[in-house]
């Protein structure tokens, strides 16, 4: 048994008209603050990690602060873990070993 696509996609659908509706995405920025200097800034999603743990104590996220070049993890609650996955941020998900 042999398909072959067409020259019209899929369906009939081509490409173009597939991708026809589509604007271009303005990219998610967050509102951080670093506790070592008390710069505020904004950051690209790709600039933050969120680690999901089993417990409120165990959820966090954490970024490099771009003015003093500090470490910083603060706590993520279910509104934060919300935007910051929605956002594209990279999620790790920490699993229990009990």
């Amino acid at each position: 048994m042999n398909e072959s696509a067409t020259s019209g996609g899929v369906g009939g659908m081509t490409v173009e008209s597939a991708f026809a509706g589509m604007r271009s995405v303005t990219p998610v920025v967050f509102r951080a603050g670093c506790p070592d200097c008390r710069g505020c800034f904004e950051l690209a999603a790709g600039a933050l990690r969120l680690a999901i743990g089993a417990t409120s104590r165990t959820t966090f996220y954490s970024f490099t602060c771009p003015q003093c070049g500090a470490s910083v993890r603060k706590p993520a609650g279910e509104r934060i873990v919300e935007l910051l996955t929605g956002g594209g941020v990279r999620t790790l998900r920490l699993h229990s070993t009990v």
